[in-house]
């Protein structure tokens, strides 16, 4: 009960928003990459092969700006067309409006807006393309990285957080290059286009909507500094919040068998609490940007159309670039407000880039042999010579380990938590790579071994049963992906699996679900046993296979080990030491070392540190 669900950077962003005259929203926290510019180099890679897409993109964005932004202009004639034509019909001077000339100008106004429409989406299409190709291919990579990295990443790094680099990583980069990639053309093209289309109308006018800005991005950038601080303290306080509600939830059962309903209650309202305060707080100011926007752009509005007024009646503009100006002055403000707000969800992207590209850079397993075995040649020998491994270099948990066990030898390994029992199998699967000796199997160095020869001669059960969603019939199909239905019933009857799972709806179809909590732990590791006959290695590894389940269960479990066990060189960890008497040999360890090794009867004879074990479990 001490995980905690800590939203991702940058996921707590509030309203983006801007008024006619605004400058950009507000945002939340955004994570800032180490380095910016060799992550941008990387994430450009991979664009790279989508060049020609990407060009097009560019085109189609400009075509799409231009036509769209040529619409006001054009409009403005249409309005000085009415207004001269009223004005000539009231003064005689002419003979009204020409409606002709208005249809056309309009359909010609209609054609380009549909051309833009078109474009637009076009351009749309290709982006979302790109955009997922890329996160595809990232995808892939990372699932594929993750088969090569060693065993010592994932002790030092939690699997959430990889999990995290595979789907939200991957998530906003996805999304800000979908957004981004063709907004962000748009914004520029679009500022550069209004601002020349409001200077060929009147450069005074320009001059004064252009001295608006400033008080728009004083204003905007004063309320962000006075919210950021609150954005910030949301983040934490949200992460507090979803973190106790994974608490309370994943620990329900524990939390009411200690009558602890209403605490729970009164620490998460404190929590809610904090985080009501600061969530009020954060969007109250980012809420605040709209209006004054709106108020200041208002002010603008004012200032062009008296100024406007002027000069139309001084004939310096039409009546119809009035209204023209104003609709460049709103539209020009709003692709600002995009790339301010672009500027921060490209910092969003390129830290999530950075940690994908981190993971994707990590140290892979070095894989020096390349000799393939077929599991059937195995013979079962396995020989560890003056075995030295720590997880850390100067920290040895083996010091120096020398055993030879002959093919179809049981080996039990003894010895208390922390002694290198385990361990010891891990190096046998090539897991971790030794500090220094060497350990064989038939007289072959495994470091020689390729790795997937090596495990497919070895056969495992854990304590740790894992199962996957799926049927009963391809959780056992897991130990040989080719196994006929046939060849999975005769392992399960040889595992006592057969029998209870005939008792269940729908046999060996029953799904088994996500917490695999639809059949006991018992019958779990019977599966996980049946799957190993299934697999039917030359070597055989049990560690801890009967600690979780109850004294009847172990009894079945302990007759198909047996059977399992048979003919097999077999190396078995346990703590219960009246499971193994039947031992070829026993090795007890402490602290990395052999301290003695026997049969059951030679080890009590001794009364050393093995009989101190074995007698210690019946002491009171």
């Amino acid at each position: 009960m001490n995980k905690k669900s800590i939203p991702g950077p940058g996921r707590g962003r509030g309203p983006m928003g801007g008024g006619p005259m605004g400058g950009p929203g507000m945002g939340g926290v955004v994570e800032k990459p180490k380095d910016f510019k060799k992550t941008g180099r990387l994430l450009l890679s991979y664009l790279k092969p989508h060049l020609l897409k990407l060009i097009l993109v560019v085109l189609f964005a400009i075509g799409s700006t231009v036509f769209a932004i040529a619409g006001p202009k054009i409009l403005g004639n249409v309005t000085t067309t009415i207004f001269e034509g009223l004005i000539g019909k009231i003064t005689g001077s002419s003979a009204g409006i020409d409606f002709e000339s208005i249809k056309g100008t309009l359909l010609f106004l209609l054609g380009l807006y549909g051309i833009s429409a078109v474009l637009g989406f076009i351009q749309s299409y290709i982006v979302a393309g790109v955009a997922q190709k890329v996160s595809y291919n990232l995808r892939t990579k990372i699932a594929e990285k993750i088969n090569r990295l060693p065993l010592k990443y994932f002790d030092k790094n939690s699997h959430g957080d990889v999990l995290s680099r595979m789907t939200n990583d991957v998530d906003t980069v996805s999304q800000s290059l979908n957004q981004s990639l063709s907004q962000i053309i748009t914004a520029v093209t679009t500022i550069i286009g209004i601002f020349i289309m409001m200077l060929s109308i009147s450069v005074t006018m320009t001059l004064v909507a252009l001295l608006i800005l400033p008080v728009s991005m004083f204003l905007m950038i004063f309320v962000m500094k006075k919210s950021q601080k609150f954005f910030t303290r949301q983040q934490k306080f949200l992460g507090e919040a979803n973190g106790y509600i994974e608490e309370s939830f994943g620990g329900h059962v524990v939390m009411k068998a200690f009558n602890r309903e209403e605490q729970a209650v009164n620490e998460f309202e404190a929590i809610n609490g904090n985080l009501y305060g600061t969530a009020w707080k954060s969007q109250f100011l980012s809420g605040l940007v709209m209006p004054i926007m709106n108020f200041v752009g208002n002010l603008g509005y004012v200032a062009v159309s008296i100024l406007g007024g002027y000069l139309a009646i001084k004939s310096y503009i039409k009546v119809g670039d009035i209204l023209a100006f104003i609709q460049y002055i709103k539209r020009f403000t709003q692709p600002i407000s995009q790339v301010a707000q672009i500027s921060n969800v490209l910092q969003s992207t390129v830290a999530a880039s950075e940690r994908i590209f981190e993971f994707l850079g990590e140290e892979e397993i070095t894989e020096e042999g390349g000799i393939t075995v077929a599991p059937e040649e195995v013979q079962g020998q396995v020989t560890f010579d003056h075995v030295q491994f720590g997880y850390e270099e100067n920290a040895l948990i083996i010091k120096d380990f020398s055993l030879d066990v002959k093919p179809g030898m049981r080996v039990a390994i003894v010895g208390p938590t922390g002694a290198g029992k385990t361990t010891l199998v891990k190096l046998l699967m090539r897991y971790y790579e030794l500090n220094a000796g060497t350990i064989m199997v038939d007289g072959r160095d495994i470091q020689t071994l390729d790795r997937r020869s090596l495990r497919s001669s070895i056969g495992m059960v854990l304590q740790d049963t894992w199962l996957f969603s799926g049927s009963i019939m391809e959780n056992i199909r897991y130990g040989k992906l080719d196994a006929t239905d046939e060849e999975v019933i005769c392992a399960s009857r040889s595992s006592y699996v057969h029998h209870f799972v005939k008792t269940l709806p729908k046999g060996y179809d029953m799904e088994i679900n996500e917490e695999a909590s639809n059949i006991s732990q018992g019958q779990k590791q019977l599966l996980t046993i049946a799957r190993v006959f299934l697999k039917d290695p030359a070597i055989l590894i049990l560690d801890e296979a009967t600690s979780s389940v109850d004294t009847r269960t172990e009894v079945l479990i302990q007759e198909s080990m047996e059977k399992l066990m048979h003919g097999r060189t077999s190396f078995i960890i346990a703590h219960r030491l009246s499971t193994i008497r039947n031992a070829d040999m026993i090795l007890v360890m402490n602290e990395g070392d052999i301290v003695e090794t026997g049969t059951h009867e030679d080890l009590l004879a001794k009364e050393g540190f093995y009989a101190q074990l074995y007698n210690s479990q019946f002491d009171e």
